[in-house]
């Protein structure tokens, strides 16, 4: 694992997202990165039983907000040498390759995961953020 320099751009996997970011601060085995832009939005469900939704609670999974900093741990941080997305179009980028995966075969995760999705996008990006 290569370390990264406070300013440097990454891309960090992060829950169940990947974002493109900056590196505030070094936080032990951590990096606080900032988000810049969304590589890859997050899975919808539980994640302790991904693809189900019978005797689970299905949670609903926003992509951190632009500026917001996570904490991520060390391994899963890793430079990001092109140029920075902005973050409006980013989301829609991952909200629509999501979307894809999720329509590309039936069954009741995805139904779910897509109808939760779609609320997402209808009731909170398009509002907030394209």
């Amino acid at each position: 694992m290569a370390e990264v320099k406070i300013g440097e751009t990454v891309k960090a996997h992060y829950k169940s997202g990947t974002y493109i970011g900056k590196v505030v601060e070094e936080r032990g085995s951590h990096y606080l990165v900032e988000v810049l832009a969304v590589a890859k939005h997050p899975m919808q469900g539980d994640l302790h039983n991904p693809g189900q939704v019978e005797g689970v609670f299905f949670h609903e999974r926003k992509a951190l907000a632009h500026h917001e900093k996570m904490n991520v741990k060390k391994p899963a941080v890793h430079a990001y040498p092109n140029a920075i997305p902005e973050y409006g179009i980013s989301l829609k980028q991952a909200v629509e390759a999501y979307r894809e995966k999720l329509t590309s075969e039936k069954t009741a995760y995805n139904d779910k995961a897509l109808q939760t999705l779609n609320g997402l996008e209808e009731n909170y990006y398009r509002k907030h953020f394209y």
